[in-house]
Formats: structure tokens, C-alpha cells, sequence
């Protein structure tokens, strides 16, 4: 007999109870962890919507695409990735021109791409943005 007391029945299924919490926990920080594959970004062009959408000195969310785009006071258009710099997570969420991250709070200027808040301390990706044909294309070759 050894010398270490063994484990409770109630210890082991308690321990049993909370693995698949915590395993949803971290696959909602992993890039994709609602269970859907998507692309950290555009691996081409992609036709995001209608360039009437973005007023000057506003900016836009494309989540499905995880590109924000904005437009300058000059009119001018600029894309970054919405993959958080911090730890890969998705963002999904835009106050005015500023991109929260879900996973641990890192914000973004969606006009420059510079961290605001961190933990993140990298900006986000800037991606090639146009518009065409009044629509808005973002992702290489854009």
C-alpha cells in the first residue's frame, strides 16, 4: 500500500465533469472555435458589399470575411485583418471604429490597425482594399 490516499469516486467524476467545459473554453479562443473553418483571411480577392456602406470616418465589420474596412475623411479606403494579434481569436465586435477581441479584451483602431488596449501588442494585418464597380474587394490581388 502506498503511502498517498487514492481518489474519491466524487473526485474523479467531478474532475470527468469539467474537462469538456474547459475544453470549450480554449476552442473559443482558437481561431475558427465556433466549430466553423474559416480562413485566418482572404487568401484572394473577396467582394466584401456595397462601398455605400462605409461613411467617411466610419468603418465596417465583415465577419464572415474577418476583414474590417474603413474610409477616411479623404474618402480614402483601407482593410485589416480582424484576427487578433494577441492570440489568433476572431473579432467580432465594432464601437464606432474601435474592434474589440471576445477573448481577452484587446482593441484595435479600425482606421490604423493600432493596438488600443492591449493585452495585444501588434497591430492588425493591413489588407489591399478597392472599390469596384461600387463594391468593396479586400484580400491579395485586391
Amino acid at each position: 500500500m502506498s503511502g498517498r490516499p487514492s481518489a474519491s469516486r466524487r473526485t474523479v467524476l467531478r474532475g470527468a465533469a469539467l474537462t469538456p467545459v474547459a475544453g470549450l473554453a480554449l476552442s473559443a479562443c482558437a481561431p475558427g472555435g465556433d466549430g466553423a473553418s474559416v480562413a485566418a483571411t482572404p487568401t484572394g480577392p473577396v467582394e466584401l458589399g456595397a462601398e455605400s456602406e462605409i461613411a467617411k470616418g466610419g468603418a465596417k465589420l465583415y465577419r464572415d470575411h474577418n476583414v474590417v474596412v474603413s474610409r477616411g475623411a479623404d474618402g480614402a479606403l483601407k482593410a485589416f485583418s480582424t484576427i487578433c494579434t494577441h492570440a489568433g481569436c476572431p473579432i467580432n465586435k465594432l464601437q464606432g471604429t474601435t474592434l474589440v477581441c471576445p477573448c481577452h479584451g484587446s482593441q484595435f483602431d479600425a482606421t490604423t490597425g493600432k493596438v488600443v488596449q492591449s493585452p495585444a501588442t501588434e497591430p492588425l494585418q493591413e489588407l489591399a482594399v478597392r472599390a469596384d464597380n461600387g463594391k468593396v474587394v479586400a484580400g491579395p490581388g485586391a
